[in-house]
């Protein structure tokens, strides 16, 4: 994609039904006293957070300290083993029975879920399925668009990420950054509310990470979508953040903005983190 393109807004147009509801700077994703366990390992620790609408949050942190479980538990991948997550003002995996707070159903997680969309480590798209069908497959079968106004949808999407012309290519024929860069377009598709990143370019060679990210800064800078992200690219994060949460040991040991964060740290363990990865 060229420096001065400009990129289609994902929010814009579509049906009223799938389209995003406009951002007001409201709480969309909140965390309450969320515990996860693996056996005796406790990664998150009682965690509060939230992330308003239309903001772009990134977490840092060493290996293992609870960044990409936080992810996984957004998109039920998990569930915690206390607390609760709200999307959007409902409980993701929780629903009000009689006025109790209950496990919730298949049903209501699967709503609630629709309004999030994540881009893995690895791309996880179809290797049978041409690129468009890749990216206009769960639009017809989740949300119920038309097959043409899905393949309106993934054409414009195809174009903001710089693959226009790969419509009827199937991945294996696409480099690793191409491939990543069809499954942003395929989970922006969905019209998510929130964008999940999950160290998006690390499976990539070295001298396709860059694609990756201009893509990414384009749709941070250019949309109202908003982003929760878990990347080493620090420079990436120091760009595209709105605040930044250094995780350590499954807590937020410090939070603050980007020129904060990255140029005067409170946190002695951020230092350190930030010394070595810089």
């Amino acid at each position: 994609m060229s420096a001065d393109s400009t990129p289609t807004n994902p929010n814009a147009g579509g049906s009223k039904e799938t389209a995003n509801p406009t951002v007001d700077g409201s709480e969309l994703i909140r965390f309450d006293k969320v515990t996860k366990r693996f056996g005796s390992n406790t990664v998150l620790d009682e965690l509060d957070f939230k992330v308003d609408s239309g903001k772009h949050v990134t977490l840092i942190g060493p290996s293992g300290s609870g960044k990409t479980t936080i992810l996984r538990l957004l998109m039920t991948l998990m569930k915690p083993d206390e607390g609760t997550i709200k999307v959007g003002g409902e409980y993701l995996t929780h629903e009000e029975r009689g006025g109790k707070l209950v496990p919730a159903g298949d049903k209501h997680i699967r709503e609630v879920r629709k309004n999030i969309g994540m881009v893995f480590q690895q791309f996880n798209l179809f290797p049978n399925m041409k690129v468009l069908r890749n990216i206009t497959e769960a639009p017809v079968h989740v949300l119920g668009l038309s097959k043409d106004e899905a393949d309106e949808r993934a054409r414009e999407l195809l174009d903001l990420v710089g693959l226009g012309d790969r419509c009827d290519a199937y991945p294996t024929q696409l480099s690793g950054g191409q491939q990543q860069r069809v499954a942003i377009a395929r989970a922006l598709a969905m019209r998510p509310q929130v964008l999940l990143l999950d160290e998006v370019t690390s499976a990539l060679d070295p001298e396709l990470v860059a694609g990756v990210l201009d893509v990414l800064r384009d749709i941070a800078h250019s949309t109202d979508i908003t982003m929760l992200c878990v990347t080493h690219e620090m420079n990436f994060a120091r760009d595209i953040s709105d605040q930044v949460l250094m995780f350590d040991s499954g807590r937020i040991i410090e939070s603050g903005s980007p020129e904060k964060i990255f140029g005067d740290p409170d946190h002695e363990r951020t230092r350190e983190f930030l010394s070595a990865v810089l």
